[in-house]
């Protein structure tokens, strides 16, 4: 078996977001949760934008869905660069060790993006 060098950067970047991002849907969440914080690093692009904010010391993972979806809202990736302060509003992991919420809603300067209207 061999993989292009593609394949093994991909490999790579599943390998290292952890057990948490390698889910697929939204079976993996639990209850409604809402942090504020700073984006301290913003992995943009497919398969999904992730972006690492720093919420009180605490660094927590944001899953903001595939590009295509939240451009439909208006979120450009030029409003998820590092240093933004954002407030992401979603379904947290149900594993109650992992800092980790599937985003429904980002709040960026005041502008409210709904990247899944009526979920909230």
């Amino acid at each position: 078996m061999s993989l292009t060098r593609r394949g093994v950067l991909t490999l790579a970047a599943g390998l290292a977001a952890g057990p948490a991002l390698a889910h697929h849907g939204w079976r993996w969440t639990g209850d409604a949760a809402e942090v504020s914080g700073r984006i301290v690093q913003a992995q943009l692009g497919h398969p999904h934008t992730v972006l690492k904010l720093d919420v009180g010391g605490e660094i927590w993972l944001i899953e903001v869905g595939q590009p295509w979806r939240y451009a439909r809202t208006g979120l450009t990736d030029t409003l998820l660069v590092e240093g933004t302060e954002i407030r992401a509003r979603g379904l947290l992991s149900s594993d109650p060790g992992q800092r980790v919420i599937k985003a429904e809603r980002i709040v960026v300067a005041g502008a409210s993006f709904d990247l899944r209207p009526g979920s909230q």
